[in-house]
Order: structure tokens, then sequence, then C-alpha cells
């Protein structure tokens, strides 16, 4: 029994997963999908197809990981911003106001469609609903922000 169109079908359906999921590992697995479709027009038995799919997929995983790091880290410095991930990745982002923020009081803003609780010390007036901010720092959940300068 030729396992090939299932092997294709796999490898396929891997890299759809990989094109909207970007993990490396459903690349590996598809390029291990690959290689078993290869070993079974070699007549390799099913037990061979499986062996062959998991050993070339940790390869593949061993040596893609480390070009795909390099690769965006590439593209990070290109672009001239570091790699932020969580809080960090809201440093410097613009908001806008959904909750008046009163001095010393907590306010409302939103970005990317979170809402986060937010404050602006040093500014003495209210910042009415609908204004933008930049967000400068955070402590725990609670942002910090500034207006822009125009």
């Amino acid at each position: 029994m030729t396992l090939w169109i299932i092997w294709l079908a796999l490898a396929a359906l891997l890299i759809i997963i990989e094109v909207f999921s970007q993990m490396v590992w459903t690349l590996c697995l598809a390029i291990g999908c690959v290689a078993a479709l290869a070993a079974d027009f070699l007549g390799a038995p099913l037990e061979w197809q499986l062996v062959t799919l998991a050993v070339i997929a940790v390869v593949a995983y061993i040596v893609l990981v480390p070009f795909v790091k390099r690769w965006h880290e590439k593209q990070v410095a290109k672009e001239g911003r570091t790699a932020r991930t969580g809080m960090d990745a809201l440093l410097g982002r613009r908001a806008i106001v959904t909750q008046v923020i009163r001095p010393g009081e907590i306010g409302r803003a939103r970005i990317d469609g979170d809402s986060w609780q937010i404050v602006a010390p040093g500014i003495p007036y209210a910042i009415p609903c609908g204004a933008e901010v930049i967000v400068t720092d955070y402590d725990s959940i609670i942002l910090t922000a500034t207006l822009p300068d125009k």
C-alpha cells in the first residue's frame, strides 16, 4: 500500500499551519513528511517511513531553528528596533484614552483592541476620552503615559 498521498496531504496541511502560526516545528514536520514520502517511493515499509519522518523532522529542527533565529535578528536590526515581548512591547506605543485620566488617578486606554489601566503622572489636567497618549513605562499591569509631542 502506498502512503505517498497521505504524506503529501499531511505535508501540505502542515505548511498551511506554518503559514498561519509561524511555528518552526510545523515546517520541520512537513519536511519529515516529505522525507517519509520519499521513503515510500523507495519501497520502505510503514515503520521505516515513520522512523524517517521522526529523524528528518528532528534534524530539520536542529538545523532550522538557529537559521530562523539569525534571520529574525537580522530583520529586527534592519528595521532599527529591538525585539520586545510581553509588556515591553507596549513601550512607545500610542493608546487612545477610553476613560478620563485625571491627575493622580487611574484611567483606561485602548491599544490594539485591549483595554489597559493607565496613569499620566506629571500632567496637571485631565486627559479626555479620545485623546492619544504614548506609553512610557509600566508597573505591574498599570501603564504610564505621556502626551505626544505635536
